[in-house]
């Protein structure tokens, strides 16, 4: 029997995709979230689960629920999932002696989640990246009356997570469709969301490169596309499909996290314009994914790869993959389906060539192809789903 990983974030649906596929590989999965029962808890291959404090609201109480996991379940590898359980427990790197976490140094995250560094960097190493205007502080915000800005513009805050009277806050990226709109939001960000970064917004579909570099090595690499998303101006892939990885954009991509030092997975988010075909960066994420169960089923088994890289095995590389397989959450795409249908095109900020509704009802009414995968439901392991549903309905 392999060593035991203990998996932040349970609730989250990469934290699943880790726990089943380092459960199949003979490692012994545990959980920790901010609820007693998660959706990755819920799966066969979790060994046990704990709660956690939530490490947006109590960081130092999280990593203390963190090192007694640790302790309890004799615990080699921590998989951090979230950015805010991945700053709190890299902060605490030294305070736990002798188990791996295989992710980069504190500062090269720091660094990589800074938007306005990372855009500046990538335009260094020949990366396309929006237009773009920097507002310092709301007072800058306000001064913006006089200006020139092409509309809509996208805006985001150059921190996803951001302190704010002693405790961490989540920031999300917004849109405004004119001036007046603009001036509504910027006013209503907090301070702590500054420097936001008003941004060209870049219309076509969503692809993404995914990395795992280890000292030196590339030991993975896969592509996507998203055909559906959440809310579906932009967000979150409900549906998506593997792709063949661009190898200029590769090497561009693996080219940007030298710059930062980089051990570890990635993901590079691009925009493909759509008169153009131009691959624009739209953001790094240095964590796994919430897709992460794509690139496992297309042959790309990322978790495994990270945590024997991380105990020194020193793995195989996989740049090979499948390509043309689907993955679909259900329950993310019955949102995308109610969004279309109970908002307006602009009320979802859509560009006016996204498809009408009854194209949005056709396209989901397509239950399955072949290839289609459902990223939560497995035969082999099904409450994870039930446990989802339930959540869904309870939101409701």
């Amino acid at each position: 029997m392999k060593e035991a990983v203990l998996i932040t974030d349970g609730e989250q649906r990469a934290a699943l995709a880790l726990v089943r596929s380092l459960g199949r590989a003979g490692y012994r999965p545990y959980v920790c979230s901010t609820r007693t029962r998660s959706l990755a808890g819920a799966s066969r291959y979790a060994r046990g689960q704990e709660a956690v404090a939530d490490p947006l609201r109590d960081p130092a109480c999280f990593v203390a629920g963190v090192r007694e996991s640790v302790e309890r379940w004799n615990t080699r590898v921590i998989l951090p999932v979230s950015e805010a359980s991945l700053l709190a427990i890299l902060a605490a790197r030294e305070s736990l002696p002798g188990v791996c976490i295989p992710f980069p140094a504190a500062e090269s995250f720091r660094r990589i989640s800074d938007k306005a560094l990372l855009l500046a960097t990538a335009r260094e190493v020949g990366i396309r990246v929006p237009d773009q205007r920097v507002v310092a502080s709301r007072a800058e915000a306000r001064e913006l009356a006089g200006e020139v800005l092409d509309f809509p513009v996208v805006l985001k805050p150059s921190r996803s997570v951001a302190e704010s009277n002693g405790r961490r806050i989540k920031l999300e990226v917004g849109y405004a469709a004119d001036r007046a709109q603009l001036a509504e939001r910027l006013e209503a960000l907090p301070e702590a969301a500054y420097p936001v970064l008003l941004q060209q917004r870049i219309v076509g579909p969503g692809v993404g490169i995914f990395l795992l570099l280890w000292e030196g090595e590339t030991l993975g690499i896969f592509s996507h596309r998203r055909l559906r998303e959440k809310p579906p101006s932009g967000g979150v892939s409900v549906y998506r499909e593997s792709i063949p990885a661009d190898p200029g954009l590769v090497e561009r991509s693996r080219a940007l996290l030298e710059r930062f030092d980089w051990q570890g997975v990635a993901m590079i988010e691009y925009k493909l314009d759509a008169a153009t075909g131009t691959p624009y960066l739209m953001e790094v994420n240095g964590r796994f994914w919430g897709s992460l169960q794509l690139a496992v089923d297309a042959g790309v088994d990322f978790p495994v790869l990270l945590v024997e890289a991380g105990l020194g095995r020193a793995p195989r590389p996989v740049t090979t993959y499948r390509t043309g397989v689907r993955s679909r959450r259900w329950w993310g795409d019955v949102d995308h389906l109610l969004a279309r249908l109970r908002r307006s095109p602009a009320q979802l900020a859509l560009p006016p060539e996204a498809p009408g509704r009854w194209r949005a009802v056709r396209d989901f009414a397509r239950l399955w192809r072949p290839g289609d995968r459902n990223e939560i439901f497995r035969i082999q392991d099904p409450f994870p789903l039930l446990r989802e549903s339930i959540d869904w309905f309870a939101r409701r």
